[in-house]
């Protein structure tokens, strides 16, 4: 009988190479220690990979997050006291969170490897013009547009500031990644390079902010009415250039999602209802339907697109992603895979429900994600792409 532990280093790599999912590495490299041996620890030929659905802390002391994957339809339990309940994600890219404390610090955390890279703080956005420790409650100084100077504190600057971060490319291994965040309040867009001490604005791109997308070596970033603005971020200094477009009316939310060679927009409609508890009844907002449009850059415009095949599409604070259906079990093509990244203010520190589901572009319907039975609470789920690397 042939021994399968012996087989040849080479045709054990060979083998490794054909893994699509992160999962079936992990349990190829366990099956002996020669196998374990042959292949690298590392998988840098995965594609991008399903999303997990990373959950709240069970209770604020828990170091372990909860995330559910699709696929296996169950739950990996990761220790991340770096993502604690004092702290705060503002967004997923490439697999790597951006957490804000209740200081200036800013750090991308890969849940994966525990891999921390830091970023500019706070203090050096360009809007912010005092920083103080000692000024409690008012420890931050910002000025707006017009000139006029306004106090935060480190709090109100931890859980508002940012509303969500694009990363080019994973920092993992000192890639010359670049990072762009969306502000809360004002809608300015502003980036940083890996290199970089502070933040700069991209100053001709401030009201497009819904979200943001690194396709074909530029930023998009697109507007509530759908055009969009085309950062080339290349040289020394920022330019962009806008793509007027006939104006999306009607909507409440918009998306960029990179779908193989093509740049969709997803517009996201909201509905506002009663929800009617024992002791008091309260206006939420919830999803209704998604239109998805293609870019036709000649004319310019966007077209309504139908049907997205074996694609499926994963939208919030994340990343938006497309990904085909076929590569991963548990995943439905011609679907929209969403979570609630508009209301978080709403859940600060209480349970209920939350406005996250799956919509089938065919027939509009909507059904809940496999782990509703799971009681969430605060604050939202985030998609996050697991990434080894």
């Amino acid at each position: 009988m042939a021994d399968w532990s012996q087989l040849h280093p080479e045709l054990l790599d060979f083998i490794a190479k054909k893994f699509k999912i992160y999962t079936d590495y992990v349990r190829f490299r366990a099956v002996c220690h020669n196998w374990r041996a042959s292949v690298p620890k590392t998988p840098h030929h995965l594609p991008t990979q399903l999303p997990w659905l990373m959950l709240p802390q069970s209770q604020p002391h828990h170091t372990h997050r909860p995330f559910f994957s699709l696929s296996l339809n169950k739950f990996h339990f990761l220790h991340l006291p770096e993502a604690s309940h004092r702290r705060r994600r503002r967004g997923s890219s490439h697999g790597w969170l951006l957490i804000l404390d209740e200081a200036p610090e800013i750090f991308l955390l890969n849940p994966l490897t525990r891999s921390k890279v830091h970023l500019p703080p706070l203090s050096t956005f360009p809007n912010v013009v005092r920083f103080n420790f000692a000024d409690v409650g008012r420890e931050y100084a910002l000025r707006t547009s017009s000139g006029n100077v306004y106090t935060r504190s480190l709090k109100k600057m931890r859980d508002s500031f940012i509303k969500k971060t694009i990363l080019s490319s994973s920092p993992a291994n000192g890639s010359d990644f670049i990072a762009v965040v969306i502000l809360n309040q004002t809608g300015d867009l502003a980036l940083c390079r890996k290199s970089d001490d502070s933040w700069t604005f991209l100053e001709d791109a401030q009201s497009y902010s819904e979200d943001v997308i690194f396709h074909r070596g530029l930023f998009y970033a697109v507007n509530k009415y759908g055009s969009i603005a085309v950062c080339d971020v290349s040289g020394s200094s920022p330019r962009v250039s806008i793509i007027e477009m006939p104006q999306q009316f009607g909507g409440d939310l918009q998306y960029l999602v990179e779908s193989g060679e093509e740049l969709l927009l997803v517009t996201r409609y909201l509905d506002l209802t009663y929800d009617v508890e024992p002791d008091q009844t309260s206006l939420i907002y919830r999803t209704t339907r998604f239109q998805v449009c293609r870019l036709d850059s000649k004319a310019p415009r966007w077209e309504v697109v139908s049907s997205l095949g074996d694609r499926a599409l994963f939208l919030g604070e994340n990343l938006s992603l497309s990904l085909s259906s076929v590569d991963f079990p548990g995943c439905k093509g011609n679907c929209i895979y969403y979570t609630d990244d508009y209301s978080e203010d709403n859940y600060d520190g209480i349970g209920g429900e939350q406005d996250l589901g799956i919509f089938n572009l065919e027939d509009g319907s909507i059904e809940p994600l496999p782990c509703s039975h799971f009681r969430i609470r605060w604050p939202p789920p985030l998609w996050v792409t697991p990434n080894p690397c």
